[in-house]
């Protein structure tokens, strides 16, 4: 399915969420007996020996500014509330040389809010949509999955809507350890510069936007637009 489907059946829904709503909801799939423990933003390096799941969880991969993480809450935030993190999101489905890197604990988390913020048929359509534009990363279990997701998967950016991420006191604490900035919606669209980026990450003179934002394909030759 489409994003530009699932765009206009999360507006259908009504109810209106708003930015508070989406992260209560985050915070409450999170805090949730049974959620994979207290993530508490941080990458615990010392899970990466004692997991069980260790033989699943490769070796990081080389950081690159290309590769992006998106948190749940902005997620689902692009679904339901539009603005700055559609604009944001569109900037990366606009891109087929750009990565969205996601674990699985990442997109159950969105899922799960999505399905708290309408119906369980939209949030399995939406996962069934995002599984096919993200790039999977093993995690271990525990971590926080924005910042698990991209320390595995090589991500340099994450968008986040949570504060606690986004603080200048985090930003500060996650430099000592991880090549990542992680910014909100509206400060990640503003940054993010694709004409300046595609030159180290593809190479050669930046051609402009190869896929549609709404339904990931390319868009028509000039001379398909009017037929």
């Amino acid at each position: 399915m489409a994003f530009a489907d699932l765009f206009e059946r999360a507006a259908a829904l009504g109810g209106d969420p708003d930015e508070t709503d989406v992260r209560r909801a985050l915070d409450d799939v999170r805090s949730a007996p049974g959620a994979g423990g207290d993530h508490g933003g941080e990458v615990d390096s010392a899970s990466d020996e004692a997991s069980d799941d260790e033989s699943a969880v490769a070796d990081p991969l080389d950081p690159s500014p290309a590769r992006v993480v998106v948190d749940a809450d902005a997620l689902a935030a692009d679904l339901f509330l539009g603005g700055d993190a559609r604009e944001a999101l569109d900037a990366l489905r606009s891109h087929a040389w750009t990565t969205l890197v996601a674990s699985d604990p990442l997109l159950d988390d969105a899922e799960a809010v999505i399905g708290s913020l309408s119906d369980a048929d939209l949030a399995a359509d939406w996962r069934a949509a995002v599984e096919e534009w993200r790039e999977p990363v093993a995690q271990p279990a525990g971590d926080h999955p924005a910042l698990a997701s991209a320390y595995r998967g090589g991500a340099m950016q994450v968008v986040s809507l949570d504060p606690s991420l986004t603080g200048p006191r985090a930003a500060a604490g996650l430099r000592d350890r991880l090549p990542v900035s992680v910014r909100e919606p509206r400060a990640f669209a503003t940054v993010f510069d694709p004409a300046k980026l595609y030159p180290d990450a593809v190479g050669g003179e930046y051609p402009g936007p190869d896929r549609d934002p709404r339904t990931m394909a390319p868009p028509p030759a000039d001379g398909d637009q009017h037929r």
